[in-house]
């Protein structure tokens, strides 16, 4: 405890300035997600606190980030989507989601996932990245210039037709799910049909309007008719709020440019009376649990979205452990991975249960932490404590913050996140890794975040496996019959090399190289006798290289050839042993530690047993 609180002066100026930096984000990140400001807040209060307080990254300051919330965007939709738009009935299953994808990350840093983490290829990371961003400016396209489309009478109406058909459709669904036929009773449906009146299609036509605009195709076929609509207004609100954010940093970056432009802008639109649109209002009081989660949902409505769970845990895991290595960088520290995935799975699986949106480490706001002073875990803490003051506090006010304030904001956020050293390195970039990243960018831009993740890692598994394939085919040179000799083989009898051949492997032996290896006792000329097959530079056998191997040392059995393995490492050698190729095909005497007590061998039995051909 006293270590602790050791550096608590540092730590909580350290850990209020980086509150300071999340409170716009937070709300603004809320918004954009579609569950409101409260969501974002309430994300960065719980995993800030907790996070810190059960992570293995002692100054990392964790909350909403742009993947993480461009990722819960795509559940929100979807999960509110299947639930006719209405936001009360669907949030139970949408914080289930995020409760799942916490407790996965505590699973990861149990099992140990932590360390593997950093093998996701750049490229995937890279497109991913762009992609995040890609769809953040386009998503605020709309409300930057003040047009939300299910205000938009003459849009909304043109959903009414499909509005009509969907409500009917619904009645005789729910009929055959009671087992009446309209055939049999036509006047029960007749008599619910009635029922509709113009206000329900109203507001079923206002959710249809609503999801055709969403997302980043509903944007660009809306923005036309968003710029027939413009609110000058909201437009100048986020214009100035994007000049002071790039602006004030030239002056100085001592204080954080996004809260001195939510600051300005607000209170400016406040005090001169204008006529904005203000975001939604942030309830006031301590946040409630929703317990509901475990009660009103079922499993079959988060079912869909497992996959979907398992990527946020993933990429919230991948976000904070790179914010952890910039955090080492920068204290000279090291990082427990484990423990740090578990600190977010716990930190989010909290927020999950006070309707928080979930998260990661945050880079800037953690760096912003280690130059305020902050040292210890107790900083992070103090960040989640500043922002809950902030939301008791001043709940009322911050709900009267104009809506094109936070897309201005949100907009220097996408331009921000992406990759822009990826981008640039296209031209000197290896056309395979073009690809992956350039696919992982549309496909996640334009068709769905979580898919792209995992068709770009496929992609980039089976680019490096054919690479590394290739490798070992040349380094091994299969297609060679006549390969130079190493060192220790200089002192082997020129009579003897009619009938010993030394095959030297070289790299992995896996499914990548199979075919190639293959080919190895086509090459054995037919005077040879004996094979030496040298090992010492094969680390790793997977299964489908034992099994080749097999195969390959059949071939050479049935034409009566022995064969002689030298330096087996221990993997290979325990993999073999496993599947009885050592003794079954290679007895355990033809299994030599090194080249000298083969060749050994070799020199007391090869010239007795089989005189020249």
């Amino acid at each position: 405890m006293k270590n602790f609180f050791s550096n608590f002066k540092n730590d909580a100026f350290g850990g209020i300035t980086a509150g300071i930096v999340a409170l716009p984000l937070a709300l603004a990140f809320g918004v954009s997600s579609g569950l409101g400001p409260s969501a974002g807040l309430y994300g960065a209060i719980f995993l800030s606190f907790f996070a810190a307080l059960f992570g293995g990254t002692n100054t990392q300051i964790s909350g909403p980030t742009a993947p993480m919330t461009a990722v819960s965007m795509v559940v929100i939709a979807s999960i509110i989507g299947a639930n006719d738009g209405d936001v009360a009935q669907a949030l139970p299953a949408i914080l289930a989601v995020f409760l799942l994808a916490g407790l996965m990350q505590v699973a990861f840093g149990l099992a140990g996932v932590g360390v593997y983490i950093k093998y996701i290829p750049y490229p995937v990371v890279s497109g991913f990245m762009t992609a995040i961003g890609v769809i953040i400016l386009i998503t605020q396209l709309l409300p930057m210039v003040g047009y939300y489309p299910k205000e938009d009478k003459a849009f909304v109406s043109e959903f009414t037709p499909y509005a009509e058909e969907i409500l009917l459709d619904r009645i005789l669904k729910e009929e055959a799910g009671e087992g009446i036929l309209v055939l049999d009773d036509f006047k029960e449906t007749v008599s619910r049909a009635e029922e509709i009146d113009d206000d329900k299609i109203h507001t079923e036509a206002v959710v249809l309007a609503k999801k055709s605009a969403s997302g980043v195709i509903g944007a660009i076929k809306t923005f036309p008719r968003a710029l027939n609509n413009i609110n000058w207004l909201e437009l100048a609100l986020g214009l100035i709020t994007i000049f002071i954010i790039y602006g004030f940093k030239r002056i100085t970056t001592a204080i954080p440019s996004t809260l001195v432009s939510l600051l300005v802008v607000s209170g400016a639109a406040m005090i001169l009376g204008l006529d904005y649109r203000p975001i939604q209002e942030i309830p006031g009081g301590f946040p409630i649990p929703h317990f509901e989660i475990f009660t009103s949902f079922s499993i079959s409505s988060i079912l869909p979205y497992i996959f979907t769970a398992f990527t946020l845990a993933l990429l919230g895991g991948i976000d904070s452990l790179l914010t952890s290595v910039v955090a080492d960088n920068m204290t000279k520290t090291k990082h427990k991975p484990n423990k740090e995935l578990i600190g977010q799975g716990i930190g989010n699986s909290i927020a999950a249960l006070f309707a928080g949106l979930p998260g990661a480490g945050a880079t800037i706001r953690t760096v912003v932490n280690i130059k305020a002073g902050g040292a210890t875990r107790l900083s992070g803490m103090m960040a989640g404590i500043l922002l809950l003051i902030v939301l008791l506090a001043l709940g009322p006010i911050a709900s009267k913050i104009p809506a094109a304030v936070l897309a201005g904001i949100l907009v220097t956020v996408g331009l921000g996140v992406m990759d822009y050293k990826g981008l640039k390195a296209i031209p000197n970039m290896p056309k395979s890794e073009v690809f992956i990243m350039v696919t992982v960018m549309l496909l996640s831009t334009f068709w769905n975040l979580v898919y792209a993740v995992g068709i770009g890692l496929v992609i980039a598994a089976l680019v490096f496996m054919k690479k590394i394939g290739d490798h070992t085919a040349q380094a091994s040179d299969v297609k060679m019959l006549k390969e130079e000799d190493w060192k220790d083989e200089m002192d082997f009898p020129e009579s003897l090399k009619e009938e010993v051949f030394i095959k030297h492997l070289k790299g992995p032996l896996f499914f990548g190289f199979t075919s190639e290896f293959q080919h190895l006792s086509s090459q054995i000329p037919m005077t040879a006798s004996h094979v030496v097959i040298r090992m010492d530079k094969v680390p790793y056998m997977d299964q489908s290289g034992v099994y080749a191997m097999e195969d390959v040392l059949i071939e050479l059995s049935s034409a009566n050839i022995e064969i002689l393995f030298v330096d087996v490492n221990k993997q290979p050698r325990y993999l073999m042993e496993r599947v009885s190729l050592i003794p079954r095909l290679v007895p355990e005497n033809h299994v030599f530690k090194d080249f000298n007590e083969c060749l050994l061998y070799i020199k007391m039995n090869v010239k007795d047993e089989y005189p020249k051909k």
